[in-house]
């Protein structure tokens, strides 16, 4: 047996997905407190009390994934700094480099020769 789903249904699960900042535990809370001016003294207690929120939030893989794909370079979102969002991009870039790396063998690496010119004669490093 096959079960779907109507229409109306699927719809309204569309609808959520694009609503999750209803849910949000932050909608009740000073939106200053995920807007720090700085990350050290006193704006290091705003973040640690900013991600105690987004630790109890039910979207708050919805709202990092919205951060994330928007490039929000500002504040605590989805319980993560500006910094932490940086570096998860970061690695997820190095990841995906490397599986295409392991897909295609014959492709040289960015630190060989020809491998986007990072390494010229003699290995050391060089202008691009």
């Amino acid at each position: 047996m096959v079960i779907t789903q109507l229409p109306a249904q699927r719809a309204a699960l569309a609808e959520e997905r694009r609503d999750w900042w209803r849910s949000a535990a932050c909608l009740e809370a000073d939106p200053e407190l995920f807007f720090p001016v700085t990350a050290r003294g006193p704006g290091a207690g705003e973040i640690e009390r900013a991600k105690a929120v987004c630790g109890a939030c039910r979207v708050r893989r919805q709202c990092l994934q919205y951060a994330l794909a928007t490039h929000q370079v500002h504040g605590v979102w989805g319980g993560t700094t500006e910094d932490e969002r940086q570096l998860h991009v970061r690695r997820e870039r190095e990841r995906e480099r490397d599986q295409r790396d392991r897909r295609d063998p014959r492709r040289p690496s960015r630190a060989e020769p020809g491998g986007n010119g990072a390494r010229g004669r003699g290995g050391r490093i060089r202008s691009v």
